[in-house]
């Protein structure tokens, strides 16, 4: 619009004063509508005289720029972006000041006797070790195969990152992964092994907290005590103990390339199940290290030529019974577990080895034969201390620890505490009682020979198993009686006080059994069984340390003697006499139950007291599997190969001596106190005289052996004194309860006078 408010029209074919484009010079529609680029306008008038009035061009440089300018953007967005994630999924976790690296849980080290490891309980399975305690090799193993950049990232590696994109995306393999062994570390410390975004973010600020928080060393020692072997193993100290059975302070090179190659695939590459992957895998961790300058050529070499080999795993692992005792002790030991602690048992490895070797190849060779397929073997010294504690045939098939918490019958085993009762109401091993029938209100007991031997003295009444005797003389002391003295030396079982308690019918379990044989062995001292004798923390702080005790004086010296020589018949001219034990002096007892559904020997010399069971399950009955076959078999084979070695010394026999010894000893003793001037001469060992070999077993089925006597009582009818057979034995052996407790024990030199004593004559000569 022109000054004065007039429109002034655009002239064509001047120029204009004020630069307006002339007409002609103007571009074309299209031309000024088309977009700029670089390259001249196809529909530009090349023939124009004056140069073209658009848009300046863009020179190449341009393009860069925009990329950088576009790039610059894009990452200061996505740093906007991922500080936003982190800052949300961060909010998910604790607030740093709250955070803390979780407590490992305890672990529980058991040691024998020696101080050797013999299991470890827990839900780690096994100790943590300082990083100072390991070769070097093997946390450079980690390093080397793991997390190359370990003493120089943050906690997150960009560059270990980049290099697992690059190699997923090539699709080519590799030895390292994206996540730092900061990364692993926290997320065993603080998350799941999920497999998400989120999870990977928290991985990642957990990780620079945690190397703020520590040393590079302190992580590595938390990771190398917390990150997951195979096989239930927590830990280097556990994996180094469950592959190599020893600790990880001893662990080769090659078996350190072994432990760190596992991180790859924990249970797919377990020595002990993949040894060919394992080998493979710690090839690779001994290149790394090589390359990372590590370890030498030299070393490198010599742990390729010379892999790591898992150690074969024990045969039923027999161990994790008396560990699994361990751990049912403690808790009324010390209480709740916080931290590491080392165990002290008295449990000899050496021992628990031969038990378990002697229960399980028995049973693998006879087993079938005799229809039993479980057993179990406890052997203490005679202070208590359990030294082997076998509580079945293969651990790894059935955990149930039959030594300790199996109830059984122990037929002819119990009878022992019987006829102690007796000879504290006042009878001897010489006296003497009726091996005949007997009628108890119905109840009709016979042997299991269905044979009867007439008047007969206590000792060979207990070394035959005699059935009748033994009622006999559980019914003048009374059933009641009988209880308390069997609770006396140790059975904790309830106990049934009725007739048939003579005839082991109250079940009891092996330990309890065993344990209540100890006062014969020791000369008279009620022990408890024990199996641990300190607790200390893995600092060396005792928590726990057994002293000393007994329940005191159970039997009187000369009651000891007594039974002592009365049980070492058993095993001269008795139901044990296939026991073997060359050079000691040993005594003790066999049981059947009804129907050979338990066969038991208990026996013991002054070192070790031993009991076997055997049987099965769910109670069948065996293929005449008695007390004294199978059992004395295995207890043979046990104590034979413990005392190896070991001092001989006899058993506690006292000055007490039978009758008829007495009398040939009387003139001797005389003319020995003429020039000693002692009384008589100081207790003698009686000697080891062995009866004449057994039957063989090809013929036990056609005439009972007496180790097949000690079989519990039989209802029959009446017969005659010297009656041989009876009706076939029922189930049923319980008698009427109503049965009075008997009086006051007699004077020591009293008798019943329901039976006659044998005099000395008879004694040395027969007859009566």
């Amino acid at each position: 619009m022109a000054r004065g408010g007039r429109r002034r029209e655009p002239k064509f074919d001047e120029e204009a004063d004020d630069g307006a484009l002339r007409a002609e010079r103007r571009p074309p529609a299209r031309a000024r509508r088309a977009p700029e680029t670089d390259e001249p306008d196809e529909f530009e008038d090349d023939d124009s005289d004056e140069p073209a009035q658009s848009k300046p061009r863009r020179r190449p440089g341009s393009m860069i720029g925009a990329l950088f300018y576009w790039g610059l953007t894009l990452s200061i967005w996505g740093m906007i972006g991922g500080g936003a994630l982190a800052v949300y999924y961060g909010s998910q976790l604790p607030p740093i000041d709250q955070l803390a690296v979780p407590k490992r849980p305890p672990n529980i080290a058991i040691m024998g006797a020696d101080g050797e490891l013999l299991a470890n309980r827990g839900d780690t399975g096994g100790a943590a070790i300082r990083i100072s305690d390991l070769p070097p090799y093997l946390p450079k193993a980690f390093i080397a195969i793991e997390d190359r950049r370990f003493y120089s990232h943050w906690g997150v590696d960009p560059q270990g990152i980049g290099r697992a994109l690059l190699r997923n995306v090539s699709g080519r393999g590799g030895m390292q992964g994206g996540s730092t062994l900061t990364q692993q570390l926290a997320k065993n410390l603080f998350l799941t092994q999920e497999r998400t975004l989120s999870r990977k973010i928290q991985e990642a600020i957990l990780a620079l907290w945690l190397e703020h928080k520590y040393s590079k060393d302190q992580i590595l020692e938390l990771y190398l005590n917390r990150v997951y072997f195979g096989s239930g193993a927590y830990g280097v100290e556990a994996a180094s103990q469950r592959y190599f059975g020893h600790s990880a302070r001893t662990a080769t090179l090659s078996e350190s390339a072994v432990l760190a190659g596992l991180m790859k695939a924990p249970s797919k590459l377990a020595p002990d199940r993949n040894p060919e992957g394992a080998t493979e895998r710690a090839a690779q961790v001994v290149t790394a290290m090589t390359q990372e300058g590590h370890i030498s050529e030299a070393m490198a070499k010599s742990a390729l030529a010379h892999p790591a080999r898992a150690m074969k795993e024990q045969a039923g692992g027999s161990i994790n019974y008396a560990a699994d005792y361990v751990m049912d002790m403690l808790d009324d030991t010390i209480g709740a577990i916080d931290e590491d602690i080392v165990v002290t048992t008295t449990i000899d490895g050496r021992l628990q080895t031969i038990a378990e070797g002697a229960l399980k190849e028995e049973l693998d060779k006879k087993g079938p034969k005799y229809n039993v397929s479980q057993g179990a073997v406890v052997s203490i010294d005679p202070n208590g201390a359990i030294r082997a504690l076998v509580g079945g045939r293969d651990y790894s098939e059935s955990q149930f620890n039959r030594a300790v918490s199996a109830r059984r019958q122990p037929g002819s085993a119990f009878k022992p505490f019987v006829y102690l009762a007796g000879l504290e109401h006042g009878l001897t091993p010489d006296s003497v009682r009726e091996d005949g029938p007997l009628n108890i209100k119905g109840w009709t007991p016979e042997n299991y020979s269905h044979e009867y031997f007439g008047p007969v003295t206590l000792t060979k009444a207990l070394a035959l198993s005699l059935n009748t005797v033994a009622v006999r003389v559980g019914m003048e002391v009374g059933p009641k009686t009988v209880a308390k003295i069997a609770h006396r030396l140790g059975i904790q079982s309830d106990l049934q006080p009725n007739a048939s308690i003579a005839l082991g019918t109250s079940e009891v379990t092996p330990l309890e059994l065993v344990t209540a044989f100890a006062p014969f062995a020791n000369g008279g001292v009620g022990v408890q069984p024990h199996i641990i004798t300190r607790v200390r923390t893995a600092a060396g702080k005792t928590l726990y340390q057994r002293k000393g005790s007994t329940f005191g004086r159970v039997i009187e010296p000369q009651y000891v003697a007594m039974m002592n020589t009365m049980m070492q018949e058993t095993l001269l001219t008795g139901t044990a006499r296939k026991a073997e034990l060359p050079g000691w002096q040993a005594a003790g007892k066999t049981g059947t139950s009804q129907d050979f559904r338990d066969a038991w020997f208990i026996g013991y010399t002054s070192r070790l007291v031993t009991g076997v069971w055997l049987g099965n399950d769910d109670s069948s009955p065996t293929r005449k599997a008695s007390g004294g076959n199978l059992p004395v078999e295995i207890w043979s084979r046990y104590m034979s190969i413990a005392l190896k070695g070991a001092p001989v010394a006899g058993l506690p026999t006292g000055s007490w001596r039978s009758e008829a010894e007495e009398i040939v000893a009387k003139p001797l003793d005389d003319l020995i106190g003429i020039f000693t001037g002692q009384d008589k001469p100081a207790p003698q060992a009686r000697p080891q005289k062995r009866a004449a070999t057994p039957p063989p077993e090809s013929h036990a089925q056609e005439q009972p052996s007496p180790e097949s006597r000690d079989e519990t009582a039989t209802i029959a009818p009446p017969q005659s004194p010297r009656g041989r057979r009876a009706a076939r034995e029922p189930d049923d052996l319980t008698p009427p309860e109503d049965i009075p407790d008997a009086g006051p024990p007699p004077t020591p030199r009293g008798r019943r006078p329901a039976t006659r004593e044998k005099n000395i004559i008879e004694q040395l000569f027969g007859g009566g």
